[in-house]
C-alpha cells in the first residue's frame, strides 16, 4: 500500500492523499476512508466514487453505447443458460468487479454449452473466486477483438482530475497497431470520479469498445508504462 501526500498543505485541518494498492471490496474501502480520515488524512477518492468505478455494473449505464451487453444476477442464483443463449452468441462471465482469466475456467461459452456443463462451471468460477467474489455475477457479451499476431490492442486511460493524463498500451500490442481513437477517450473523462481507468480494445471490424473500468487507486500501471511521469502528473492534477 501507498499513501502519496497530493497537498502539501492541510485543508481544513485535512491533509489529502492518494491512495494505490490493493483492491478492495466497497464496505472496506469506506472503512479504510473513515479510519484515516478520524486521523487526520481526506482520501481524494470519496467511497461513493470508488464504488462507482470499482463495480462494473455501477458504471455501465454510463458507457452502455460503447461497451458489451451485460446482464446481472445474484450471487448463486441458477442461471437460465437457455435463455442466455438466446441473447448471446457467446458470452462470459465475471462478478461485479473481476473474472478469472489465466485459469481453466472457459473464456467464454457458445450456445453449445448445456445446462448441465454450464452449472459444473460455475461452481468452478465461485470456488476460483473464494472470498474474492463481489456483488453478483455479470454475463457479458464476448466481443471479438482484433489480434496483432498473439496480441490484442487495447489502452488504458488514467484520468485524473477529468483529465485523460496518460494514454498507454495494455496489452503488449506492436507499436504499428492502431490507436485508441482520441475523440473516444475524451468521451469518457466526465465520469463522476476525480481518479478512475477505462480501458479500451479494438474490435475485429477495426471499431473501438469499452471492455473494463476502474477505480485508479486499485487501477495497475501499463507494462513499459513511465511510472515517473505518471506520478508527476498526478501531482500536478491534484494540485
Amino acid at each position: 500500500m501507498v499513501l502519496s501526500e497530493a497537498q502539501i498543505m492541510p485543508v481544513n485541518g485535512l491533509h489529502r492523499a492518494v491512495y494505490r494498492g490493493w483492491m478492495m471490496k466497497p464496505e472496506q474501502y469506506e472503512e479504510f476512508y473513515a479510519a484515516l480520515l478520524r486521523n487526520g488524512i481526506e482520501l481524494v477518492t470519496t467511497p461513493k466514487e470508488y464504488t462507482l468505478m470499482h463495480v462494473f455494473p455501477n458504471v455501465y449505464p454510463l458507457v452502455r453505447e460503447d461497451t458489451a451487453r451485460m446482464e446481472i444476477f445474484p450471487l448463486h442464483e441458477r442461471i437460465d443458460v437457455e435463455r442466455l443463449k438466446k441473447d448471446f452468441p457467446r458470452f462470459m462471465v465475471k462478478d461485479f468487479v473481476k473474472s478469472v482469466k489465466g485459469t481453466d475456467f472457459p473464456r467464454y461459452f457458445e450456445r453449445t454449452v448445456t445446462q448441465e456443463a454450464f452449472d459444473e462451471w460455475m461452481e468452478v468460477f465461485y470456488k476460483y473466486r473464494g472470498g474474492l467474489l463481489t456483488g453478483g455475477i455479470c454475463i457479458k457479451e464476448f466481443l471479438e477483438l482484433k489480434y496483432y499476431g498473439e496480441q490484442t490492442n487495447e489502452y488504458r486511460v488514467f484520468y485524473i482530475n477529468h483529465i485523460p493524463v496518460t494514454i498507454s498500451a495494455n496489452s503488449g500490442q506492436p507499436n504499428f497497431a492502431a490507436r485508441v481513437p482520441q475523440e473516444l477517450v475524451e468521451k469518457y473523462r466526465n465520469l463522476d470520479s476525480v481518479y478512475y481507468t477505462v480501458d479500451f480494445a479494438e474490435l475485429e471490424d477495426g471499431s473501438w469498445r469499452i471492455v473494463e473500468a476502474g477505480d485508479g487507486s486499485v487501477s495497475g500501471l501499463s507494462e513499459g508504462q513511465d511510472y515517473g511521469q505518471y506520478f508527476r502528473a498526478m501531482y500536478r492534477c491534484f494540485q
